[in-house]
């Protein structure tokens, strides 16, 4: 699996496809009262819905997430960079 990045963005990129996992979401922006949150596509094939906590300060966050597709949706946030890396649990 691949690390996902953005580099100096401030609107949603594409939707992505995701393997089953653990992934850590690392952002840093200019935040102002923005956020930037991972969004999984739901069953209906139409709807995406919340998959992680909103990141709205420079941090990192550790989820595991199904397979599926999802997007980054970024709000009022500008200057974005971030990533989504998969986290080897077979690695102490």
């Amino acid at each position: 699996m691949a690390v996902i990045s953005w580099s100096n963005i401030s609107a949603t990129p594409a939707a992505f496809s995701l393997a089953g996992g653990w992934y850590a979401i690392t952002a840093i922006a200019t935040w102002g009262s923005g956020s930037a949150t991972l969004e999984r596509l739901a069953a209906d094939g139409a709807t995406y819905v919340t998959a992680a906590t909103a990141l709205s300060a420079n941090g990192m966050s550790v989820v595991q997430l199904p397979a599926g597709t999802y997007k980054l949706v970024i709000a009022t946030s500008t200057a974005l960079y971030a990533d989504i890396t998969p986290i080897n649990q077979n690695n102490p």
